[in-house]
């Protein structure tokens, strides 16, 4: 919602303001003020978006009005002489309305079609169930493709619940630091507002993926597959939330006592980790051990019996393949290209307070043109690797079919209303949109004439059922209006590009969208 949000009271307002509302209304709105710093010292201010381009006299002048039952009365009226309107109410009253607007034109429109594919795509289709474990789900799906190949397998899944295990235990811990270190504000500041809101999160980021695999490694899938509660997540998040806001509220009355030493403070964090750890433990099954090594026998494409014996350590770093050469070094490399629309391109940003493991790898984004970003999508399918990428996948897509398009549904010829009447960096600044799932593009339709991208092939995390047996047909147009990151080798970029790294980065306060987890 950007830099500089407003965070005004929610109240009722009277249809007329009384002599003291108006004096304390005429007052604000006299005042000259000034945008609030977000750093965490003005963590607790209110933030007020200043139009300055408005016309005070009107605002001033201007009385609430209250809905006129006569006039409503008379736009029903007028809404349902129409026969177009009275079919409509049929439809859109008995069913989805989502449903009923689907275009059969963009459906027929969207085959699955490409003349750029990456030559493995991987597999089987992976299914994340009712989890928010997307972005785990994207990066091993694009790991898999150098294990696939290297050990000669047709089907190879990572273990996700693996990652999900420690990436839990290890926003636990993140979170009771960033409470430790927040204990001097008041509760109901925004920023410790933003943390006790949620204590952790499914979803994540690429850097935290990698902070998980450089600490813990990978292991198959079959050696530590889903528990019900890796599937199911809710219940595991909700006792983990109440005790960790538990933990929260004794660790900030612990820091205001003169009597808390350092030793007290860590003990006493400590068994908070202990018990997360039991929970954790008990509800996803213990993981394999980092330091031991596990057995792992399976059968290649030409029948042959095999075992691979390594530590998730191990099986980590030796990924390459001679026909997918690609090394742990490399995808540690690849960095997160974002289209950003509020901010200038070519800029380095990143989240304050958002993370995973203490001492790893910042949240970093190098803001880009959609243009760039898509070029550098391109490069890489042609260079044949997948691409992680993060979407606002609920507008104007449809689960079952697997199309997004902005075509797709039809809410002007239902509503005599179009949804598409804000640009990206609106919708981001109103809460609109923002990031919410990750998926992997596997290949991409290039129009022979002009050039330019067609529509795009997505490998999804929601099992057979949905799309084209779990693949997705991404318009362009789609993509340049809801996607909003691509991880992409430094190799693909422009040496203007790689050199934002270089950059002090922009600081994003936590509630920023540019913070939401895929």
């Amino acid at each position: 919602m950007g830099a500089y949000q407003s965070r005004l009271p929610t109240q009722v307002t009277p249809l007329v303001a009384t002599p003291n509302e108006k004096a304390v209304r005429d007052r604000l709105q006299a005042l000259q003020l000034e945008k609030h710093n977000t750093r965490e010292e003005d963590d607790d201010a209110d933030y007020v978006n200043v139009v300055t381009n408005s016309a005070p006299g009107l605002v001033k002048s201007h009385q609430p009005e209250a809905v006129s039952v006569p006039l409503m009365e008379k736009w029903q009226d007028t809404l349902l002489a129409d026969a177009k309107n009275r079919l409509a109410l049929s439809a859109l009253s008995a069913a989805n309305p989502r449903d009923v607007l689907t275009s059969r034109a963009t459906k027929i429109a969207e085959p699955q079609v490409f003349n750029v594919k990456i030559p493995f795509e991987g597999g089987p289709i992976t299914n994340q169930r009712s989890s928010g474990r997307c972005w785990i789900f994207a990066s091993t799906n694009t790991f898999r493709v150098a294990l696939a190949q290297k050990y000669s397998l047709e089907e190879f899944e990572l273990s996700q619940a693996y990652l999900f295990f420690w990436d839990k235990l290890e926003k636990s811990n993140w979170f009771l630091e960033q409470i430790i270190s927040t204990a001097d504000m008041p509760l109901d500041s925004r920023l410790v507002q933003t943390l006790v809101n949620e204590p952790l999160s499914d979803g994540g980021q690429w850097d935290m993926i990698y902070n998980l695999v450089t600490k813990y490694g990978l292991v198959p899938q079959v050696l530590y597959p889903d528990s019900f509660n890796a599937s199911n997540s809710g219940i595991i998040n909700n006792i983990i939330f109440t005790k960790l806001r538990e933990d929260a509220m004794l660790l900030r009355d612990m820091l205001r006592s003169p009597s808390t030493t350092t030793e007290m403070l860590s003990s006493m964090k400590g068994k908070m980790m202990k018990e997360i750890h039991t929970i954790l433990t008990l509800t996803l099954g213990p993981p394999p051990p980092v330091d031991q090594e596990f057995a792992w026998s399976f059968v290649d494409k030409a029948g042959k019996a095999k075992t691979v014996r390594a530590t998730p350590m191990a099986f980590a770093s030796d990924i390459y393949s001679n026909s997918f050469p690609v090394t742990a070094a490399s995808i540690g490399s690849m960095v997160s290209l974002v289209n950003d629309p509020r901010h200038e391109p070519l800029r380095l940003m990143t989240v304050d307070r958002l993370g995973n493991i203490i001492g790893g790898r910042a949240i970093t984004y190098i803001n880009v043109d959609m243009s760039t970003l898509k070029a550098a999508c391109v490069a890489m399918l042609r260079a044949g690797q997948p691409v992680f990428f993060g979407s606002d996948v609920g507008k104007f897509s449809n689960s079952s079919s697997g199309i997004m398009d902005l075509e797709l549904i039809d809410y002007e010829l239902g509503f005599n209303v179009s949804l598409l009447g804000m640009d990206k960096a609106a919708r981001l600044r109103t809460g609109e949109s923002q990031m919410t799932h990750a998926m992997v593009l596997t290949a991409v339709h290039i129009d022979e004439s002009t050039g330019e991208a067609v529509r795009w092939r997505v490998q999804n995390s929601w099992g057979t059922s949905a799309g084209t047996d779990g693949w997705f047909v991404m318009s362009d147009a789609w993509m340049s209006e809801f996607v909003y990151q691509a991880v992409i080798h430094p190799k693909f970029l422009s040496s203007k590009v790689r050199d934002v790294l270089k950059q002090e980065p922009i600081v994003l306060p936590l509630w920023d969208p540019m913070g939401s987890l895929a």
